[in-house]
């Protein structure tokens, strides 16, 4: 690995962002009397939108709802889909992605001014779409635990997918929200090779501190899966039986898998990435994603960009396949209620 390494994070470089016009440039790289790139600083920066919930349009991701009181994510994992829309706000989808976080700090307040509209309807709503709504900086402002106060209040279902085991701080609220069938949990798990997933998803924590997570929640009577993803070929496709084995040991009731696709700046971030940290497998595992999506690694195409297609796509599935019903057999995620939503708000009448 290069000494020059920035151990701690995910991307390696600081990507060009297609919005700008300057960029920064290592062509002469001898002529600079300091690094042209370092290790940074977390730096956070509050935006006050003016709204939170978005109606996610994609044909492949059922019209669902989402909510991200964060954008961009310390967690850095390299594959990060979200890396691309940090480029909207002039940063990078590399190292800024992980080093320059959005904070949405009236997240909350939106999203209840969103259900006293008249028109709105229990839907459930999805924490988060984007970036992990349970990251390092949620410990510090609690706006996922202010948002959950308020989906609680309204009785108004919601799906939460994270990394983090800094779930477990919201179990009362959780638990109470089980209780009528408004809540699913999702842990993903990449990964249960530490050494693998100290490069690949640096800040985030262990996969077995996922699957005791997974194990508390499940205890407390909140219902939870398991999503292995994604999957690189090469790197951890071999996982998916052990991943979903030992999720379903620790009371996962549901499962899902997606590929790797690396669209936009993240093909150049995860090549890069790539190269430094698997040079004996580089061409092995970039021809393999090749190989999922037509032959380029940067797939837009709906259906296939998630599920992949080809020889090495129907290993992975058979794969998940086979585990799903030799561990999975039986169980299921338990239906929304979407009949106690307090439409109105929960004010007084008179």
């Amino acid at each position: 690995m290069d000494a020059e390494y920035f151990k701690g994070r995910g991307a390696q470089i600081k990507s060009e962002n297609k919005f700008l016009k300057a960029h920064y440039v290592t062509d002469h790289i001898e002529g600079l009397d300091e690094p042209l790139l370092e290790s940074p600083h977390t730096q956070i920066f509050i935006e006050n939108p003016k709204k939170i919930v978005n109606k996610v349009t994609s044909p492949d991701l059922s019209m669902m709802y989402s909510m991200n009181p964060y954008q961009g994510c310390e967690h850095g994992c390299i594959y990060c889909y979200a890396r691309n829309t940090h480029e909207y706000y002039g940063f990078s989808a590399g190292l800024d992605f992980e080093s320059k976080i959005i904070v949405k700090k009236n997240a909350h307040i939106l999203l209840e001014q969103h259900l006293l509209n008249k028109n709105w309807n229990a839907v459930p709503l999805m924490l988060s779409g984007n970036t992990d709504c349970y990251q390092p900086q949620e410990r510090k402002f609690g706006i996922t635990r202010k948002m959950l106060n308020v989906l609680a209040n309204y009785r108004h279902p919601v799906g939460l997918i994270t990394k983090n085991s800094l779930i477990l701080r919201d179990l009362d609220l959780l638990g109470d929200l089980a209780k009528d069938n408004l809540v699913h949990v999702y842990l993903s798990i990449t990964t249960l090779n530490e050494d693998l997933r100290r490069v690949l998803e640096p800040r985030t924590v262990s996969g077995l501190k996922r699957l005791k997570t997974i194990e508390a929640l499940s205890k407390a009577g909140v219902p939870t899966g398991v999503m292995n993803a994604p999957i690189i070929p090469g790197l951890n496709h071999h996982e998916i039986p052990t991943i979903l084995k030992a999720a379903a040991e620790h009371g996962a009731v549901a499962c899902g898998i997606t590929v790797v696709r690396l669209n936009g700046s993240i093909e150049k971030i995860f090549e890069d990435w790539l190269r430094k940290n698997f040079p004996d497998r580089f061409e092995k595992v970039w021809n393999q994603i090749s190989s999922l999506h037509d032959g380029k690694v940067n797939d837009s195409q709906f259906g296939r960009r998630m599920s992949g297609e080809g020889k090495i796509a129907d290993v992975i599935h058979q794969l998940h396949h086979i585990a799903k019903k030799k561990y999975f057999d039986g169980r299921k995620l338990p239906p929304y209620n979407l009949t106690l939503f307090r439409k109105g708000g929960t004010l007084p009448l008179f």
